[in-house]
């Protein structure tokens, strides 16, 4: 028998896969605890639709992933800071800084996760980073760190 499965159940398959298995281990456990339903014609039309869906959403994001990589690739963020002792900073410049000064700059939010320093940003000049917006979508950008 044909089902889909609604949540995961271990050696049957993922939610949302359709699985052929057993008729008596389909309507004596996996129907009657909930875990699946059967695949008729409108469950197997409804699973298309969302994988559809799904696929269509994750390209949409893969897109405005690119077009946010495109606009701020090879720029240069600003940010300033207080001055220590012999041209070091006050702490560090931290990647939740630099998201905030693409956002004011070039319109462009990015989590902070998604900020790959190399080393902490300590004293003053410019510094390579990275942005990974999305496996494989990744732009590089110069952070210039100037005195206040």
């Amino acid at each position: 028998m044909k089902v889909i499965l609604t949540q995961d159940v271990k050696g049957s398959g993922k939610k949302g896969q359709l699985v052929e298995v057993s008729d008596g281990y389909a309507k004596n456990f996996l129907l009657k605890k909930g875990l699946a339903k059967e695949a008729t014609a409108q469950a197997l039309n409804e699973l298309k639709n969302k994988e559809a869906s799904t696929q269509y959403h994750a390209e949409m994001e893969r897109k405005a992933a690119q077009e946010a990589a495109a606009k701020v690739s090879g720029k240069t963020v600003k940010l300033t800071a207080k001055a220590g002792q012999k041209g070091r900073l006050f702490g560090s410049v931290t990647a939740k800084e630099i998201a905030e000064a693409l956002a004011s700059q070039y319109q462009v939010t990015v989590d902070k996760r998604k900020i790959v320093l190399d080393t902490d940003i300590k004293n003053f000049g410019t510094f390579g980073v990275e942005i990974k917006f999305l496996a494989g979508v990744t732009a590089k950008i110069s952070v210039m760190v100037t005195e206040e």
